[in-house]
């Protein structure tokens, strides 16, 4: 790239980005919210080849050097993708074994007026951690709170803000959210370093944010609802709902903090989860297995268990606004998801083979002198990149790619660069009224991004937290010698 002079180094490197933008653009335009099905992974495959064609045409760049990052950027999330399909059959296994009804059921019977706002932030927080999934909490536990927030009196607006406040919370800090995983292995960080090191910013967020939503409760009033009680009804009523459930989450969390491989604590999670269907909810294994075989009762139980791990399934309770609760994707389900981080990592890989990343990296250089500088660059790219490409996978590898080296050769350690994209790229996603987040919540909850944006107090603090800790310097360390 020397004989392009650095201008001309920062221009042929926003080539790619040009036309990944343009073509995520129309993909949304034609496909909304289900561009992720295939779309997206087309136009980031379409960009890949461009930045190739360009750097071979101009750069002389060798194939055998894009062929190498390549290999190199996809061995580096086996693992994550590995987490990811146990991330789906986890929760195939905790929705059918009544572990997340009974949360739900649970949750729900401590609803009351006052609370009702903080309540729903903490309900869609716990279900979302449980399930790792934001997209699931808000389109089934969110859409019932949006409902009873109606009939008290709140604006959807404001019940909207606590639903995807809580369900970003746990989409953040969730072994079991994709984007959690994907933060993480990608800067090589163990998924539950990432983690604990996410709570210095990560709470503080949710405690201002709760305190918020209990201010705005108790300047309203009203009356509880009946739909609430239904649901708990309809789920007891198709469950065995018990408290010795609480038994699979809680050896869940001790094999966390035994700080066991992530892949293990999800294998040995799921295997406890299974068990627990037999033994709680052997009427929906039954079901669920006779759908698709006959004979014995250890067949039909083996065919009802792989199904819970691997296929997207679901029972039916007899009303249309709980079945999706308790539907799941199972391994299958992950399928569209490692696909786009397959071909994220493949259009990341080339970018960097070629040296645009680097280009790219060396005009954002000037703002990275000082560590509060470099994490707010950081969380700022992350952020803008949301807008741009209008994807939160997109957003972390790509704002993890243009920083990574620099944060190396500044000498910190990886944990701090995870964690500035995860407190940017993930949280801010749903705010973005063109994104596939925003898009998707907006439709969701039938209310538009911009009117529910305002009250979305976790995901508007956590990218300035992280700027405020950064500033502070807390828990923030170089590596010896740097």
């Amino acid at each position: 790239m020397k004989e392009l002079g650095n201008r001309g180094k920062t221009w042929l490197a926003l080539v790619p980005i040009a036309v990944l933008v343009g073509l995520l653009a129309l993909d949304i335009s034609i496909f909304g919210a289900d561009s992720i099905l295939g779309a997206s992974q087309l136009s980031l495959l379409v960009a890949a080849g461009v930045c190739v064609g360009l750097s071979i045409w101009l750069l002389k760049t060798p194939w055998k050097a894009f062929e190498e990052a390549i290999s190199r950027n996809v061995s580096d999330v086996a693992n994550a993708i590995l987490i990811l399909l146990m991330i789906g059959a986890i929760s195939g296994t905790w929705t059918m074994s009544g572990v997340v009804p009974a949360f739900i059921y649970y949750g729900i019977k401590i609803i009351s007026p006052k609370v009702f706002l903080l309540t729903a932030c903490v309900l869609c927080a716990v279900v979302s951690v449980m399930t790792g999934s934001s997209w699931t909490t808000i389109a089934t536990v969110g859409v019932a709170l949006l409902g009873i927030g109606r009939a008290e009196g709140f604006s959807d607006a404001m019940t909207a803000g606590a639903i995807i406040s809580g369900a970003y919370f746990g989409d953040k800090i969730s072994p079991l959210s994709d984007t959690t995983v994907l933060a993480s292995s990608i800067n090589g960080v163990k998924l539950f370093d990432h983690i604990r090191y996410m709570l210095l910013t990560t709470v503080p967020s949710i405690v201002i944010t709760l305190i918020i939503f209990t201010v705005l409760g108790f300047t309203h009033s009203g009356t509880m609802g009946d739909q609430m009680q239904m649901y708990g009804d309809v789920l007891s009523s198709k469950f065995n709902i018990s408290l010795w459930l609480m038994l699979v989450p809680l050896i869940t969390v001790i094999l966390i903090w035994k700080k066991l491989p992530a892949v293990l604590v999800l294998a040995l999670s799921t295997l406890a989860a299974a068990i627990a269907a037999i033994v709680f909810q052997p009427h929906i294994v039954r079901e669920i297995g006779g759908a698709v075989t006959e004979g014995s009762s250890a067949r039909v139980f083996f065919a009802g268990i792989a199904e819970m791990v691997y296929n997207s399934v679901g029972v039916e309770t007899g009303n249309a606004d709980v079945n999706p609760l308790l539907a799941t994707r199972g391994m299958l389900g992950m399928l569209n998801t490692v696909y786009l981080i397959i071909c994220a990592m493949c259009f990341g890989a080339c970018m960097r083979a070629s040296g645009m990343i680097a280009s790219l990296t060396a005009v954002l250089t000037p703002l990275t002198r000082t560590r509060t500088g470099l994490v707010a660059s950081t969380v700022v790219t992350g952020t803008a990149l949301n807008g741009v490409v209008s994807d939160q996978y997109l957003s972390i590898i790509l704002t993890s790619n243009i920083y990574r080296e620099r944060f190396e050769k500044d000498g910190y350690e990886k944990w701090l660069l995870s964690r500035s994209v995860e407190d940017s790229a993930t949280v801010t996603s749903p705010l973005f009224p063109w994104s596939s987040c925003g898009m998707t919540q907006a439709t969701i909850l039938s209310v538009s991004t911009l009117a529910y944006a305002p009250f979305c107090f976790f995901n508007i603090l956590s990218p300035l937290m992280s700027i405020f800790i950064a500033a502070l310097g807390w828990r923030i360390v170089k590596k010896e010698g740097k």
